[in-house]
Order: structure tokens, then C-alpha cells, then sequence
């Protein structure tokens, strides 16, 4: 498959339809033999980890891909938690996508198997909360919403939560509990208030996006809540939530209110962590650059997927961080 070819396949249709993409799914555009770009560059990178960071790390490894058509590229979108448990602590791939921070209990299942994980912050993103087009709310106060997602409330109806919304049931979609944004949602929402509250399990969870976007716009009475980038492309099939964060200023989920700040407390980073030992090899070293170097590009991150890019000195810091890392890596 030559670049044009690929580029018929823009990466938000990607977006709305790929949940795992595998070796020979990134695509049939792989080549066989040598790099073709002349630079000596082949091998292949194994990548697994978050939902919410895979559209992403396609965007960037589409673009390395186009420069160094000798790396393969064979991606997983396991959640971070099952990514890290299943797939790299155990070393069996290069990177583990998250939208959180590692674990001290992954670190030590890392540890245990001689696999020390580089920590690169490599984007913003607004988690999104989203309804039917046909339910008439507009916004949401963080308190309310965690009325919605508590195991110890559990409430039934829309009208349990306020009285003013639909004597209906609530119908709920979400990631699954291996997802960093089913953890980072707890943290941020149903950890917020005076005590720290329990995520009800009798929703649709799923670490498909597409799955809770399909959910959500096939019942009028539906929420659910992803990432930023697949809302984004998805505007026509769902609404988003504006947050109310307790001034009584609800503000939307977009890529300024999330670069400013406003948008709280559901903007937060994104993250790779790619295996130090892995950067021992000149090609993974050279794609983990890429994607740091390209973290602030607005046409890749926000144009094209969906975030927030990260400034040139918060570039330049994990940039230092990843170098010292290469280096201890190939000495």
C-alpha cells in the first residue's frame, strides 16, 4: 500500500471503527524486505495498553511508518491495567499505553520480570461524558454525576439523581475496570467528594469506544464516558456533558477548555511507557523520539486525533528523560 493509498483511509475513519490492530492489520501496507527509506531502520515494534491513548500511538506510528516503511508496528488496545498486566510487565511488548500513571503494583510485576518501564507523558485529554441527542440535559455537576456511577447510591432513575430530569431509567455504558479511564474516572469523580465512593457494576462495560458510542446513541436515556479523541469524531451521533465542577459554571469538554485548565477535573494526562531494554534497539529507540519530538504537533495530536499537544518544555522535559534512558539502554 503506498502513502496515498493509506491516506484514503483518513485516521478518524480509523478511529470510529478499529478497536485492535494487529501486525498484519497496520496494514497490508507492511513491507516484506528491507527498510525501503534507504536509513537500515527494520524490525517490529509491539505495542499494548490504553483505549484512550491507542488512536493516538496509530497516528504516530502511521506517520514514523511513512518515513521508516521497514518497521512493523503491531498494536493492542487492552486497557492500561490489562496492558500492563497481560502484555508488558510480563515483556512481552515494547510499550504499555495509559491514561493514568503506572501502579507501585505494576511496577513491581515489571520488576519481577527484569522490565523497567520509562515514564513519557505524551498528551492532555478531556475525558468526555456523553448522552442521547434526544435527552433534553445539557450539563452535569460532578457531584451528580457521581450519584450516577456509585455502587452505594445505585439510583434507577434519571428523576432519582434530579428531580427535574426524566422519570426514566438510567441506561449506562463505560470502559471496563481494566481501563486507566475507569480509574482515573473513580479518582477524579467518585473520589471527590467526603467520602470515597465505589464504581457501580451494573453498567455495559467494555473497552471498546465504538461500543459505548453505539450504546449511548441507540437509547435515549443512555450515558457513557471515554476519551476525548473518540467523542471528537463522533459529534453527529452523541452529545457531550458540560461539567459542572461546583461554581455553577458548567464548561464543555474541547481541546482550550482542556489546554487552559477550565475543564475540570476531567482533564488529565496521557501517557507511553516504553521498556528501557527495548530501547536498546535503534529502531524502538528512534520511534519512541519520533513520538516524543511530534508530541507537540498540532496537526498530528489535536488536528488529526484529538488532544491536547504538550508545550515545547514539557516536550523538551520528557525528551530528557527519554534520552537518558536511550543511553543507558545502548551502553
Amino acid at each position: 500500500m503506498t502513502r496515498n493509498e493509506s491516506a484514503v483511509r483518513t485516521r478518524r475513519q480509523f478511529l470510529t471503527g478499529v478497536g485492535v490492530v494487529g501486525a498484519a492489520a497496520l496494514a497490508g501496507c507492511q513491507s516484506t524486505g528491507d527498510s525501503g527509506s534507504g536509513d537500515g531502520l527494520s524490525g517490529s515494534i509491539d505495542i499494548a495498553g490504553s483505549s484512550t491513548v491507542f488512536p493516538l500511538a496509530t497516528a504516530m506510528s502511521e506517520e514514523f511508518r511513512a518515513e521508516h516503511d521497514g518497521v512493523d508496528f503491531n498494536l493492542q488496545s487492552t486497557g492500561t491495567g490489562g496492558g500492563f498486566a497481560n502484555h508488558f510487565c510480563p515483556g512481552n511488548t515494547d510499550f504499555n499505553n495509559a491514561s493514568r500513571q503506572i501502579r507501585e503494583q505494576e511496577r513491581q510485576q515489571c520488576a519481577d520480570n527484569d522490565v523497567e518501564p520509562v515514564e513519557l507523558t505524551v498528551a492532555t485529554d478531556a475525558l468526555t461524558v456523553i448522552v442521547n441527542n434526544d435527552l433534553d440535559i445539557d450539563s452535569i455537576t460532578v457531584e451528580e454525576l457521581a450519584t450516577i456511577w456509585s455502587a452505594e447510591e445505585q439510583p434507577e432513575l434519571w428523576s432519582d439523581v434530579n428531580s427535574d430530569w426524566p422519570d426514566e431509567p438510567l441506561e449506562l455504558y463505560g470502559p471496563s475496570d481494566a481501563s486507566g479511564t475507569y480509574d482515573y474516572f473513580i479518582e477524579s469523580v467518585l473520589h471527590s467528594g467526603d467520602e470515597e465512593l465505589s464504581h457501580r457494576q451494573d453498567y455495559s462495560g467494555t473497552e471498546q469506544d465504538r461500543t459505548i458510542i453505539q450504546g449511548v446513541e441507540g437509547s435515549q436515556y443512555a450515558m457513557g464516558y471515554m476519551g476525548f479523541a473518540y467523542y471528537s469524531t463522533n459529534k453527529d451521533r452523541v452529545k457531550a456533558l458540560a461539567i459542572d465542577n461546583g461554581d455553577g459554571e458548567p464548561v464543555e469538554p474541547s481541546l482550550e477548555t482542556a489546554r487552559s485548565g477550565e475543564y475540570q477535573p476531567l482533564s488529565r494526562p496521557l501517557f507511553t511507557y516504553p521498556a528501557k531494554s527495548s530501547l536498546a534497539e535503534e529502531h524502538i529507540a528512534e520511534f519512541a523520539r519520533f513520538w516524543v519530538e511530534n508530541s507537540t504537533s498540532e496537526e498530528i495530536v489535536a488536528n488529526d486525533v484529538g488532544y491536547v499537544p504538550l508545550s515545547e518544555e514539557a516536550k523538551q522535559e520528557q525528551l530528557d528523560v527519554l534520552e537518558t534512558a536511550i543511553e543507558e539502554a545502548q551502553s
